[in-house]
């Protein structure tokens, strides 16, 4: 099942400060592989906290985990992902003057991805 969504590309505090520990230790490989979306949203699609779902633009494709945020803090129909380099296979390399990729209101597709076997003991 796949669906049409609005994905918002930018910082956040904790990818910042992740980022300042190295660009390959776990908590910015997490936080940037991670794309959050409305609880709504996630119940719908069958969803639960750290299932994989792909993204698709005409630039790229990436596949990521998802979280959940409430309704309060993420409308229904958008996610968010802090920049990394997952957002940056989605986005293209016009920058319109301004130096960087345009990353904000990308319309990507939704692709849910089946569940992967847990290891065991794990």
């Amino acid at each position: 099942m796949s669906e049409t969504m609005i994905l918002i590309g930018a910082r956040s505090n904790k990818q910042g400060t992740s980022l300042c520990a190295g660009k390959f230790g776990a908590e910015y490989l997490d936080v940037s592989s991670t794309v959050e979306m409305n609880i709504d949203d996630m119940t719908r699609l069958g969803l639960a906290n750290g299932d994989s779902v792909r993204l698709t633009t005409p630039m790229g494709e990436t596949v990521v985990r998802c979280k959940s945020r409430a309704s309060k803090d993420l409308a229904a129909g958008i996610m968010f992902i802090a920049y990394g380099p997952h957002s940056s296979r989605l986005m293209g390399a016009d920058t319109a003057g301004s130096g960087m990729p345009m990353s904000k209101s990308l319309d990507v597709e939704v692709e849910v991805l089946p569940a992967q076997p847990r290891p065991v003991g794990g």
